[in-house]
């Protein structure tokens, strides 16, 4: 993880990865991100828009996700 939780404030641009590895998304300062997934780079990539501790993600393909942040953790 690169961002940061402090307070009610999340700094989410950075490198975000999932404990094994596989999962690595980058979130671009610009609203966009990458994600790779194993051994493919670029495996989705979109935008994203940030309320509060929540994140809902457009994938260029239009496919639509959400996440949140809790304890430091996407």
């Amino acid at each position: 993880m690169a961002g940061t939780v402090k307070g009610g404030h999340v700094d989410v641009v950075g490198m975000w990865v999932t404990a094994n590895g596989h999962i690595r998304q980058e979130l671009l300062p610009d609203g966009r991100y990458d994600e790779a997934r194993g051994g493919q780079a670029s495996a989705y990539t979109g935008r994203y828009t940030m309320t509060g501790r929540h994140l809902d993600y457009v994938d260029d393909t239009s496919f639509t996700a959400t996440g949140d942040f809790w304890d430091e953790v996407l």
